[in-house]
């Protein structure tokens, strides 16, 4: 069995005529880690909670379908009881600090303290969370005078110390910088490295096609399709879906350029510099720094224009 079985999910807020969800389906192993991409009211936020249970007994609305969390249907069952198992983080951390304690220490302990965790192995579950998302140095301070990296961390921190088997993050980057935004999905590969199932809702492509197993792409409240990083971004119909593909991507397509022995274009970097070393070995094509100039320097797609230099030539002009 799966540990998420998804069949037929459907949802419709309140006094809303079109479905939020409309006939999900997918299934997710245990200690995967799935991207979830869309335009926005694609669906993801509505996903994510339906994965928690909010959706559908906080939000209300009509509700059809199942999900099932190690085997157990979440909309049959309170969300006190899915919350021992599924951890949820939302974009804005401070949403999720609860201000009622003075240091990170504390607001880590908050939700232990109310799930009755024996003293000493609250003490050693919350050492092995600061260690594991590296915030062990702000432990003493407050919560609120932490960067908004620190304090992503700190909400994740708060969720995973409960041990759920499953974490869901619905777009937990969104209003942090690059180095935040790097802190924090360093942090939830960690946790899929320790066996966690993670759902993460996102837009920063290049981040997940580095990080995620496989990527879910909803829109309109469907879904799509559901593949590996390199399949998915290889699809030629991303645009209408308002989604595009990582600037790897998006540059290697223009140069025709595919991973060795597949019919896929590379996503990040290092599937990059292996195709165009296995295309250079083949076919004496110039060096792979024209595909990483062109990719930081624009950061869309375009053609990388070759160029010769003759030796007999040192008056050549440029345009």
């Amino acid at each position: 069995m799966s540990h998420i079985e998804i069949n037929q999910l459907k949802y419709r807020y309140p006094m809303n005529e079109q479905l939020a969800l409309d006939d999900v389906s997918l299934t997710v192993e245990r200690s995967e880690f799935l991207g979830v991409i869309g335009q926005n009211l694609a669906g993801k936020s509505t996903f994510c909670q339906a994965l928690t249970g909010l959706v559908p007994h906080f939000y209300k609305g009509a509700y059809g379908g199942s999900v099932l969390i190690d085997g157990t249907d979440v909309g049959k069952v309170g969300v006190d009881e899915t919350i021992r198992k599924v951890g949820i983080v939302f974009q804005n951390p401070f949403t999720q600090v609860t201000g009622a304690k003075l240091t990170v220490y504390e607001e880590i302990a908050f939700g232990l303290e109310h799930l009755g965790v024996p003293r000493q192995q609250m003490m050693e579950r919350i050492d092995h969370v600061l260690h594991l998302l590296d915030i062990e140095e702000c432990k003493d301070r407050a919560p609120f005078d932490l960067s908004g990296g620190q304090m992503q961390r700190m909400a994740i921190a708060s969720v995973i110390a409960m041990r759920p088997q499953v974490i869901v993050l619905d777009e937990p980057t969104s209003q942090l910088d690059p180095q935040g935004s790097e802190e924090v999905f360093q942090a939830i590969q960690s946790l899929s490295k320790e066996g966690m199932t993670v759902i993460l809702a996102e837009h920063k492509m290049e981040k997940l096609a580095v990080y995620a197993d496989r990527i879910a792409l909803f829109h309109q409240g469907k879904l799509v399709d559901v593949d590996t990083p390199s399949r998915l971004f290889s699809r030629d119909d991303l645009a209408q879906y308002g989604v595009q593909p990582p600037v790897y991507t998006r540059v290697c397509r223009e140069l025709a350029l595919k991973v060795p022995g597949s019919n896929t274009y590379p996503v990040t970097l290092e599937e990059a510099q292996r195709s165009y070393e296995a295309q250079r070995q083949q076919n004496g094509v110039e060096s792979l720094e024209r595909i990483q100039d062109s990719s930081t320097s624009t950061k869309q797609a375009g053609q990388l224009h070759g160029q010769k230099r003759s030796q007999s030539s040192e008056g050549e002009q440029h345009d």
